[in-house]
């Protein structure tokens, strides 16, 4: 590993780090809670007034609604696919599970972070629920919702397309995560800062250690030669 590689993994490792604790360390969180509280409320009051707000915040964040982001990045993934050799899509399934398996350990590795909050809708009183309004049995609150879970895979994601595919790849794997991601948040079952701080930070420390290094090349190479199937590697 290069010397300026290092020097971007540390700076990637001390960005995380201060923007976690600048929203850990002030009494209250600071202005990180007057941010989250402005953007709970701005959505939380329109829905009741805006009815194309609210059907979009209640169909965006009903489960089955999980699957289209899937569908979003399996597409994104397809198209990659489609252009690959046989070897070349072998790789593309190493490196899809090793995807997989970064994503389950790093989000498990994020909950060990001594922090537990609940959602907005749970925090503030006399607030609207989605599912209230409308009937349809959305994800509007979370009794722990730091950091963000939803938020952290597609970010994990994004970085994945960024290491082994390309740029612009990774330009809409982040319009992905925007898109997926906020409605979350617009629903109140996530804090703005579960994802601009807590899944961002852990994203920055952990994947740069992963994705800088050669260490995800050696579980993908590995998955690469000893999957089942055919096209595997000569010994």
């Amino acid at each position: 590993m290069t010397t300026k590689r290092l020097l971007t993994i540390l700076l990637l490792n001390a960005l995380g780090l201060i923007l976690f604790f600048s929203w850990y360390l002030p009494a209250g969180h600071g202005q990180w809670f007057a941010i989250d509280k402005g953007i709970f409320y701005w959505f939380n009051d329109r829905m009741v007034t805006s009815k194309p707000l609210l059907w979009l915040v209640a169909i965006t964040n009903f489960r089955a609604f999980d699957g289209v982001s899937l569908l979003a990045m399996g597409g994104l993934y397809l198209h990659f696919w489609r252009r690959e050799t046989p070897q070349g899509r072998r790789r593309m399934l190493a490196i899809g599970i090793t995807m997989l398996i970064t994503a389950v350990g790093l989000n498990q590795l994020g909950h060990l972070i001594p922090v537990s909050h609940a959602s907005p809708t749970k925090y503030f009183p006399d607030v609207h629920h989605v599912s209230q309004l409308t009937g349809i049995p959305t994800k509007d609150s979370s009794a722990d919702s730091f950091p963000g879970d939803h938020g952290m895979m597609l970010i994990i994601f994004a970085c994945f397309m960024l290491r082994y595919f390309s740029r612009r790849a990774f330009a809409v794997a982040v319009l992905i995560v925007l898109v997926f991601a906020m409605p979350r948040v617009m629903i109140g079952a996530h804090w703005f800062t579960d994802i601009a701080v807590g899944s961002l930070s852990v994203v920055l420390v952990g994947m740069s250690w992963w994705l800088m290094t050669p260490a995800s090349d050696y579980l993908v190479n590995w998955l690469y030669r000893h999957l089942p199937g055919k096209y595997k590697p000569a010994r």
